[in-house]
């Protein structure tokens, strides 16, 4: 026994004998991320019976409602994600290059705008029915399927979520060998063919990891549930803990929502495994079909569409609205909650990204075997887990047991310095950067970590054997390596946290709005051109973090 605990011992000290601080830091990472999930745990299941009654009264219409959304979204997503990335992979057609680039546009736009532009160019008083009803009669608004509906509320998520898989299609498509196409095509075989039967099954791990981000986002979703007033897990969490003030049922919905997302985080885990890369990669030299002229522009128009539709519609309705009215409201209250947004974003970048750092150095310093080295996975594999827990899951899980806390710590300094400030936490911005933190610590890691991947250990070998210290060698040699690494993951932080609204909903201080949850009110309330200027603003600044991840994924 004492030789196995001498050897724990020293698995866990390294050379240096002493525990490791980024170790410690990751066991700390991961202990707040897993925060909210024991509280729902905890909370949620601790009276069975309750659990049944709340069941046979709204989980049947929760489950179909996000289970036909999750099935919708993922098979529209996946036939355009998967059709366009092997458009412009393996086919020859005028514009390819651009489309490329430009089919990762949409992944700027929330879903909630683009569903709140539709809805308003759909209805019955708007463009395109008052159009149809001056050409055909009163028989032209037939012709337009309710947009406020399920199967719509599919389409909005799918036209701007299948750029997860289109970026990860993509990727794995250029990395195959190109001498299988080439000896598939000198054999016969139609581009249909070489598709399903060399492609398809090799780009299968990445198209399942793509899959599963794209329906943790669709479990995730709040606004276009809420606008469609289409009752889904995420939207009752919301409306049985704010509307309803019944805390254990909505620790009890979370609670069963978290059982989906589990099950996805095990899919997308598992996707990992199977990928494989070709020294003959099929991106390098010219694809190796040629299309016909006719084949070509249906090429071009499978392409265009999901821009135009996801991008391209929105936008160009959302600047009308915008230079024809716009907001009325004073220009220095709206440039207030603009700095509330950009304020609270570059909060959370900042320290999402920093933590991503110790992530990242934990990682590269983990022992690959061993007691310790598991244990240092495990822990990084949970303080990267909030990704996949939606915003509404967070805000419940973090004021269930954060609010008693937070009204005893307020007790407690009311009686040491007679000063009534109000509550500490959840008064105040800190738990709505917790919570952010925690969502989106993945997509800054992801990014670190694939910086941290092209830089060899060999560099940091050479540098302590100069006598470098573990302080320089971070920053003489792995900071200016990881800068652009560094810039995209705070970039993508940011943009993600000037969308994010379930989560700014339930936990902003009073008083306290910001861009997105500025749009969702007056949206709400059906003032989409006022809301216009807020949606611009938000899908301008998401710009920047898309040209940088699409540029990543080349």
């Amino acid at each position: 026994m004492q030789r196995v605990l001498n050897r724990v011992y020293v698995e866990a000290a390294g050379e240096t004998g002493r525990l490791s601080w980024a170790g410690i830091g990751t066991a700390v990472v991961a202990a707040l991320a897993c925060l909210p999930i024991l509280a729902i745990l905890w909370g949620g299941f601790g009276r069975p019976d309750e659990i049944v009654g709340a069941s046979s009264v709204v989980l049947p219409d929760y489950l179909l409602n996000t289970g036909g959304l999750v099935l919708i979204v993922g098979v529209l997503a996946t036939a355009i994600g998967v059709g366009t990335a092997w458009l412009t992979t393996a086919m020859t057609f005028p514009g390819r290059a651009l489309f490329s680039w430009l089919l990762v546009l949409p992944l700027a736009a929330p879903a909630y705008l683009v569903a709140y532009v539709y809805t308003d160019l759909l209805a019955f008083t708007g463009p395109v029915q008052t159009a149809l009803r001056a050409a055909f009669g009163a028989d032209g608004s037939a012709w337009v399927p309710p947009v406020r509906s399920l199967p719509g509320a599919g389409l909005m998520l799918a036209l701007v979520l299948y750029p997860y898989i289109y970026l990860l299609a993509r990727a794995a498509f250029s990395a195959q060998s190109r001498s299988q196409f080439l000896a598939a095509r000198s054999l016969g075989a139609s581009p249909a063919s070489a598709f399903r039967r060399v492609a398809l099954p090799g780009a299968r791990p990445a198209i399942v990891g793509g899959l599963a981000l794209v329906l943790m986002e669709t479990l995730a979703d709040f606004g276009v549930a809420d606008y469609f007033a289409i009752p889904t897990f995420s939207t009752g969490i919301f409306r049985t803990w704010l509307a309803l003030g019944d805390r254990q049922g909505a620790l009890q919905l979370a609670g069963i929502l978290l059982i989906f997302v589990a099950a996805l985080v095990a899919v997308e885990a598992a996707s990992r495994r199977g990928e494989v890369t070709s020294r003959d990669r099929l991106s390098e030299g010219a694809p190796p079909f040629t299309l016909s002229p006719r084949h070509a522009a249906l090429a071009m128009i499978a392409c265009a569409l999901p821009i135009l539709l996801g991008f391209v519609v929105p936008v160009s309705r959302l600047a009308w609205l915008a230079l024809a009215g716009g907001d009325r409201m004073a220009f220095g209250t709206l440039l207030g909650y603009a700095g509330n947004s950009v304020s609270i974003a570059v909060i959370t970048a900042g320290i999402a990204t920093a933590t991503a750092l110790l992530l990242g150095y934990a990682e590269r310093r983990a022992q690959k075997r061993g007691v310790l080295g598991r244990a240092k996975r495990g822990a990084l594999r949970l303080a990267t887990l909030g990704y996949a827990l939606p915003g509404t899951l967070l805000a419940v899980g973090l004021l269930s047991p954060l609010g008693s806390f937070d009204r005893w710590l307020t007790r407690l300094s009311r009686e040491v310095t007679g000063i009534d400030h109000g509550l500490l936490l959840t008064g105040s911005i800190a738990l709505l950067t917790y919570a952010l933190t925690v969502r989106f610590l993945t997509v800054s890691y992801n990014a670190v970590g694939a910086g941290f991947e092209k830089v060899p250990p060999s560099l940091d070998a050479a540098a302590r054997s100069l006598g470098a210290t573990p302080a320089k060698l971070a920053w003489r040699v792995h900071i200016p390596l990881l800068a652009p690494s560094i810039l995209a993951a705070a970039s993508l932080v940011f943009v993600d946290v000037m969308r994010e609204l379930p989560a700014t909903l339930m936990l902003r201080p009073f008083d306290f709005e910001t861009l997105a949850t500025r749009v969702y009110r007056l949206a709400s309330d059906e003032r989409l051109a006022e809301s216009s200027t807020a949606a611009l603003l938000i899908i301008a600044v998401g710009m920047l973090p898309v040209a940088l991840l699409n540029g990543i994924r080349r």
